[in-house]
């Protein structure tokens, strides 16, 4: 038997269950969680052990923890936080509650997940901590400001609890992840009730393109799900993992961008990359217009 690993936000069609499928196909043994065990029927089929488990619940957490106990005689090798959603919205109209609510589910229940869990790594052999952190936590793409903020948080956590974790064995990972093809936007539409640009938005003349934007995420190369995971598979089973893996379509090329490359030069390409470019030229031509009248 191999490790045993537990992955958090495994529905059908996400990235956790892309995790999941390619972690039991290396002989590890897979704990697939979900808010709601129906939608991880594709991991129930191949024999992936699924388990209820809602992040945003301390309770819940706490009897995963237990079942989790009673399954392996105490112990986890690996916990990857995989679960998060985002919130799609100009900052200058997001909605507070909204954004709390991001943070709820991007920060505080995986600095949650993680304290409860601790005791189960902590008694295992590879013993390791993994944070989706996505590439956003580096690069503030417009539009995504909440969704950018909440996962720059969890990096800095990330990083803080990799060196305070050292003293225990415990390896931490910061997973930057890039485009890959899922049910992200469409889920994210879902758990929002905050979908569309305001009329009276500043953006108001260009509210056609954010929401296009909104509904179909950034346009690029898009990784399948199946290929990235497989990637952060190998990755995550070196010797002497990096503290940071970049997978995912343009992850590698935005870690050099954000690293070497002049803001400017940047700026530039993430504005056409998400239509920042046409916006900007509606927008100058509705204040010229207001100036003039």
């Amino acid at each position: 038997m191999g490790r045993t690993v537990l992955i958090t936000g495994c529905s059908d069609g996400g990235l956790g269950a892309a995790l999941a499928k390619a972690f039991h196909e290396n002989g590890d043994r897979v704990f697939a969680t979900a808010r709601d065990p129906r939608k991880m029927a594709s991991l129930t089929a191949l024999g992936i052990e699924t388990l209820q488990l809602d992040v945003l619940s301390e309770e819940s957490i706490k009897a995963c923890v237990e079942k989790v106990s009673s399954m392996t005689s105490g112990s986890l090798d690996i916990l990857i936080n995989n679960a998060g959603a985002g919130y799609t919205m100009p900052m200058l109209d997001a909605s507070i509650p909204e954004i709390q609510k991001q943070f709820e589910l991007n920060v505080w229940a995986v600095l949650r997940t993680s304290q409860l869990f601790f005791p189960l790594i902590r008694n295992s052999n590879s013993k390791m901590l993994v944070n989706n952190t996505s590439v956003n936590s580096v690069v503030g793409l417009p539009w995504q400001g909440p969704y950018n903020a909440s996962k720059a948080a969890i990096a800095s956590f990330t990083e803080t609890l990799r060196l305070e974790l050292q003293p225990f064995g415990i390896k931490v990972i910061d997973l930057k992840t890039g485009a890959v093809r899922s049910k992200f936007f469409e889920n994210t539409s879902a758990l929002t009730s905050h979908t569309s640009v305001p009329n009276d938005s500043v953006y108001a003349a260009a509210k056609d393109k954010i929401e296009e934007y909104m509904a179909k995420g950034p346009e690029g190369h898009f990784v399948e799900a199946d290929a990235w995971a497989k990637r952060v598979l190998r990755d995550l089973s070196k010797h002497s993992p990096p503290h940071q893996v970049w997978r995912g379509g343009g992850a590698s090329l935005l870690w050099f961008v954000a690293t070497f490359v002049p803001i400017g030069w940047m700026d530039s390409k993430i504005k056409k990359l998400v239509g920042l470019d046409v916006v900007e030229r509606r927008i100058k031509q509705e204040e010229q217009t207001r100036k003039s009248t």
